[in-house]
């Protein structure tokens, strides 16, 4: 087994398949904390009330630098928190676009342990049905 596939962690949100509570393995664990933290409000949680970005609710707020470099900031410090031993702090990096009621959010990070970068993608937003 790779090092990058070791550990193994409890699937969030967690499931029960045939052999108990699903697993993933650290790649899909740190995409699955990296979701929380994204898509989680603040305040939703209610003893960590500062958890989250709730970025669905940015989707609609005016496209410019502004905006961005404040959502930006949010999502580096939470990541950073809510990563905190997985993911060499220093090297996650946001990069965040939107346009036509749209967000690309791309997530870079180096794994501490293994020293291995990832990349990760969320498209969010309207859906264009035509």
């Amino acid at each position: 087994m790779s090092r990058l596939n070791a550990p193994e962690y409890l699937s969030f949100p967690f499931r029960i398949g045939k052999q108990g509570g699903e697993k993933s393995h650290r790649g899909g664990h740190i995409r699955e904390q990296i979701e929380q933290v994204l898509f989680t409000d603040p305040g939703e949680r209610v003893f960590r009330s500062e958890f989250g970005v709730g970025i669905k609710a940015l989707v609609f707020e005016p496209n410019n630098g502004a905006v961005w470099k404040i959502t930006k900031n949010r999502i580096l410090a939470s990541l950073a928190d809510a990563l905190a031993g997985e993911v060499d702090p220093k090297s996650i990096n946001v990069d965040i676009s939107g346009e036509h009621e749209q967000l690309l959010i791309v997530v870079k990070y180096t794994l501490a342990t293994i020293h291995h970068t990832e990349q990760q993608e969320y498209l969010i937003g309207a859906v264009n049905h035509g």
